[in-house]
């Protein structure tokens, strides 16, 4: 079994976005805006078998978490 992976989407100082998976020394991707490195960094998730995708803002500040599948969610929705 795959090691599930934890990206990261960021801005660069070159104003671009990254996707960059956690203890990564380089960037996974590079996009032009924030909307395609996040779709980026999922599609990089769901094809190592799932782990969790952390956005940040300009600010590095983290705007918002969730899991790819077919992650292991440790907060899934009750229904």
């Amino acid at each position: 079994m795959t090691q599930r992976k934890t990206y990261h989407v960021t801005q660069r100082p070159d104003k671009k976005w990254q996707a960059k998976a956690e203890g990564a020394s380089r960037a996974s991707a590079v996009a032009q805006t924030q909307a395609a490195a996040d779709k980026r960094a999922a599609d990089l998730s769901r094809n190592n078998g799932g782990g969790e995708v952390i956005r940040h803002g300009r600010d590095g500040s983290i705007k918002d978490k969730r899991t790819i599948a077919p992650g292991n969610d440790p907060y899934p929705p009750k229904g």
